[in-house]
């Protein structure tokens, strides 16, 4: 069968990426390739890696994102700071952490492309001017 990925050869792919996706059910992988596909339309010098152990990053001057598959979901770490809006109510967990929000996809729900496309636009514009850590001390959030 031929590859699906819309966008096989758009962006550089980490083969240990690769390897975590393709070890999950058919609908986790859909969502996580969907999530990777608009991080890395947001900005085609977003990178990839693997971080504690196995689970990918995606990267541009300080995290941007990660993955997650739990047992009946997808998670997707924002990694913000929690400064950047979220108008369309995306976020699902980690409202109150310093660090990281998280969005979770069950199966059978869609990938909220355009919100989530709009958010890593702006933790990579966040992440050029000096991260949201930076962001927060300077009051600019």
């Amino acid at each position: 069968m031929p590859n699906a990925d819309p966008c096989p050869a758009a962006y550089a792919r980490d083969p240990r990426v690769d390897a975590y996706l393709d070890a999950l059910p058919p609908w986790q992988q859909r969502v996580c390739r969907e999530v990777r596909d608009l991080v890395h339309a947001a900005d085609p010098h977003v990178e990839e890696t693997v971080k504690r152990g196995v689970r990918p990053y995606f990267t541009l001057d300080g995290n941007i994102c990660a993955l997650l598959a739990a047992k009946d979901h997808v998670n997707v770490f924002l990694y913000d700071g929690a400064i950047v809006p979220d108008p369309d109510g995306i976020i699902t967990g980690g409202h109150d952490n310093v660090t990281a929000r998280t969005i979770a996809v069950y199966e059978g729900e869609p990938v909220p492309a355009a919100p989530l496309l709009a958010m890593f636009r702006r933790i990579i514009a966040d992440n050029r001017a000096g991260g949201w850590r930076k962001l927060k001390r300077e009051g600019l959030d």
